[in-house]
């Protein structure tokens, strides 16, 4: 018997190199680690620009356009300004910490999308060019993710509760009292929202039945069940709201407001260390883009009902290649829609901001999970949409009578005020007709204008 076309090839490879599944899998995952990280890095420097054009459309301006035809080399244009730019270090900042803490940020954001399954199995023996014969691989099929890890969302919360770091040590290490406290409200924000998010993340684990990315997609095809955006609405919309006060986005952008606090836990960076914490936000929506593609909008899946034609799950390059290209184009919408919610809803409060994750969106995320889990103990896990429904229904009527911090934007008394007004020594409330009166200039047969 001949033997086969790739043992040629091989007997000139180390011994250790050898056509396995284990090993095919590992330069597979090599592979899309180093692809997926360019196609991001690039994908983070043009979104930056489609915010700007889309801002522009909103707002009915014309945005970037001078740069290279139709403004399409503006992002090169920024990245030079910013390497160009000069590097400060604050008088009395703790250098090393100061320098290192941009990385602190940049790099959980940047680990987190590893397990992403950006395509499903690629058959190996429909390489072409008769790469499969050659390699030996004919029988060996590999998944399109930069790493396979069967409890991923584990690994998806335990990167992501990392990112706070940078910001805190960003804050604190500035030597500055204006980033120290954007450090702290920055993470006060981020512990906060890891809460409903990780409950919301539960629900579609509980409903899935499993922590695998790829089953979860598995689990949302064809002839398992419809996407969990139409089972599990409530917990996709918390998950993308949690999302959005992750990275900082707006309408949760508060740790980086100017008319709050200068510039936030980055106000003393500049040049490269500020790009980078620029680019690390991006890169957690993007990454947060691709996680809520896979929870609750099927992955690569077409099909959002879960019956009818779709994708396969398993085939040749061709397949993969549109596999992926629906998940960058689902990931891509998402991240859009983000943008398009920060020019569209005004800035909170701080103090709303907290009270939205822990009297609003903890109880919610909590109602929910139980009721996902009495839902799948009962076998009614095809029916969650109905607990969705139920858990709305519950919030409007008994939300009003959770307990609730006391307003602590009430008016206060104050002496000539026209909306509280008090007469001074007494505390009670004066009856002066100029005090009473909400015109913008009293009227001088009020009589004068002083009450004092």
């Amino acid at each position: 018997m001949p033997a086969p076309m790739g043992t040629d090839l091989l007997q000139y490879l180390p011994s250790w190199v050898a056509p396995t599944p284990a090993f095919c899998q590992l330069v597979t995952g090599v592979v899309v680690i180093l692809v997926m990280i360019h196609v991001i890095l690039i994908g983070c420097a043009y979104a930056i620009m489609l915010e700007r054009k889309l801002s522009a459309w909103m707002q009915d301006r014309v945005g970037p356009n001078r740069v290279g035809p139709a403004g399409l080399l503006q992002p090169i244009a920024d990245g030079l300004k910013f390497i160009l730019k000069e590097e400060y270090t604050p008088r009395g900042a703790d250098k090393v910490l100061f320098t290192i803490a941009p990385s602190l940020i940049l790099i959980p954001a940047m680990l987190a999308f590893v397990i992403v399954p950006w395509g499903g199995t690629l058959e190996l023996s429909q390489l072409p060019f008769g790469l499969a014969e050659m390699l030996g691989v004919q029988d060996v099929t590999v998944k399109i993710a930069g790493a396979v890890v069967n409890v991923g969302m584990i690994y998806l919360l335990a990167v992501a509760s990392l990112g706070v770091y940078g910001v805190a040590l960003g804050g604190w290490a500035s030597n500055s009292k204006f980033s120290f406290l954007g450090g702290m409200r920055a993470s006060a924000q981020m512990i906060s929202y890891e809460i409903p998010m990780g409950l919301a993340l539960l629900c579609v684990v509980l409903s899935a039945g499993t922590l695998d990315p790829y089953a979860i997609v598995a689990a949302q095809s064809p002839g398992n069940g419809p996407w969990m955006l139409l089972q599990q609405p409530v917990a996709a919309l918390l998950f993308y709201t949690c999302m959005l006060a992750e990275s900082n986005r707006a309408p949760f952008d508060l740790a980086e407001a100017e008319s709050e606090l200068v510039g936030g836990y980055h106000t003393e960076y500049s040049s490269m260390r500020f790009a980078m914490f620029f680019l690390a936000e991006y890169f957690h929506m993007v990454t947060g883009a691709a996680f809520f593609s896979v929870l609750f909008l099927g992955g690569w899946s077409l099909n959002p009902f879960g019956a009818g034609p779709d994708l396969a799950a398993q085939g040749g390059p061709l397949l993969i290649l549109a596999q992926m290209g629906v998940m960058l184009g689902k990931t891509g919408l998402v991240v859009a829609f983000g943008m398009a919610v920060r020019w569209t809803l005004p800035r909170f409060r701080f103090d709303q901001l907290m009270r939205l994750a822990w009297e609003g969106m903890i109880p919610t995320a909590l109602l929910m999970l139980l009721i996902t889990a009495a839902f799948e103990f009962m076998g009614w896990g095809d029916r969650i949409w109905l607990g969705s429904l139920l858990c709305i229904a519950a919030a409007y009527l008994l939300g009003p009578m959770l307990p609730r911090q006391a307003n602590p934007n009430h008016r206060v008394g104050l002496i000539g005020s026209r909306f509280s007004p008090v007469i001074e020594g007494t505390g009670s409330v004066s009856d002066h007709p100029v005090a009473l009166s909400d015109a913008a200039i009293p009227d001088r047969r009020q009589g004068p204008a002083s009450i004092h």
